[in-house]
């Protein structure tokens, strides 16, 4: 193993970002894809002499030798339920950490039932949604819960999440990911069985007390604001309650958690709360119809390889407030980052993410984990390092 990191798909768009953030970083790394001339192109335009390696996902035998000359594969080829499972099958077979940027909760759900126990006895550690989804949501929770616990000796029973001011763009990949899910959940209701399910990433068996996402404006007397859907609870959720299982129901088994959308209290709130819910209801629906996805995808969604461009990410940034509660009191605990969350920050917190796993150190075992659980307090040194504030009091 010559190899602490490999980033394979280093020239679609967001792996361009990954790559660029890579550059001097002290860290033997490679960039790899399925066209060597693309590779060769992005090495000149960083001005890097790393190493290229080939491969493609409809080739296992590629896959097997790129992953073999690494500790860790951070991959940002998606669709994930369409390119992905195959790299996960390479890393979990030969041990060797793993790391995207996935927010499809059907198909981690498909990731752990096929390779959480070869992963196990392997030791690779699998860490799926190390981007805006999910780290965010996993650190958050993780950070409140641990300040709760070191000076209250017990953990918060419930706590929300809250994202206020935001500002950033959206990539074709993220669209065409979106746009996969609802093909597939329109087909196979098994696929949208696992979508409504709280407790979908969850061990076999293991439940909790949470319901449905929240789906209306709700004023919530925890935040003082009124509340909109938060899309990305869909799979946010999933992982924080994965991470709670994971490590031995650390934040309780009666462990309450749900995220949402802020606004402030008062009429203007309330509108904005509204014209949220009702926008984002017309989006999926809209999506769902044949004539007017069509209309989207050619004149107002970026299509693949497109995303925000550099003046955005860079103008771009988010801030999310957590709430906890417990017996007798309270932790309020904040997460924020500047740059466009969606590729700015995330494209950091990805790179990150695979140089905690290549660098620091590890203090689990394998198998198909959460960004928290794999990583806790070392990747929050990172990403405060880096810029993000993680705090709780």
């Amino acid at each position: 193993m010559s190899l602490d990191l490999v980033l394979f798909g280093a020239t679609g768009f967001t792996g361009k970002l990954v790559a660029e953030y890579l550059r001097g970083k002290p860290v033997r790394w490679a960039l790899a894809g399925r066209d060597r001339g693309k590779l060769e192109a992005l090495q000149r335009e960083l001005g890097v002499d790393v190493p290229i390696l080939v491969g493609d996902v409809r080739d296992p035998a590629s896959l097997e030798a790129i992953v073999k000359q690494t500790r860790v594969v951070c991959t940002t080829v998606g669709p994930y339920a369409m390119y992905g499972a195959p790299v996960v099958a390479a890393c979990a077979a030969h041990g060797v950490d793993y790391c995207d940027l996935t927010g499809e909760t059907h198909w981690i759900r498909r990731m752990i039932d096929a390779h959480h126990e070869q992963a196990k006895q392997t030791g690779a550690r699998i860490v799926h949604c190390c981007g805006f989804d999910s780290i965010p949501s996993d650190l958050g929770v993780w950070a409140v819960q641990d300040h709760a616990l070191r000076t209250h000796g017990k953990p918060c029973s419930s706590i929300v999440y809250a994202l206020g001011k935001s500002r950033g763009g959206i990539s074709g990949g993220t669209i065409a990911s979106m746009m996969n899910l609802m093909d597939e959940a329109k087909k196979d209701r098994a696929v949208r069985k696992v979508l409504l399910d709280p407790y979908a990433l969850n061990p076999a068996g293991e439940r909790g007390p949470d319901g449905p996402d929240q789906r209306s404006v709700e004023l919530d007397r925890d935040l003082n604001a009124w509340t909109a859907p938060f899309v990305m609870a869909a799979i946010n959720t999933r992982i924080v309650r994965r991470t709670n299982a994971l490590s031995d129901y650390r934040y309780g088994r009666d462990f309450h958690y749900r995220e949402v959308m802020s606004f402030p209290r008062g009429p203007r709130g309330f509108a904005t709360a509204f014209g949220v819910t009702a926008a984002l209801g017309g989006f999926f629906v809209a999506a769902a119809l044949g004539p007017t996805r069509k209309l989207l995808e050619n004149t107002v969604l970026p299509a693949p390889g497109e995303g925000p461009d550099a003046h955005t990410r860079e103008r771009g940034s988010f801030e999310v407030r957590l709430v906890g509660q417990g017996d007798g009191f309270r932790v309020e605990g904040r997460f924020a980052g500047k740059g466009d969350p969606g590729y700015g920050a995330t494209s950091v917190m990805l790179a990150e993410s695979a140089l905690c796993l290549a660098l620091d150190g590890r203090s689990t075992g394998g198998g198909i984990l959460t960004p928290a659980y794999a990583m806790g307090g070392q990747l929050a040194t990172r990403l405060r390092a880096a810029g993000f504030a993680i705090e709780a009091r």
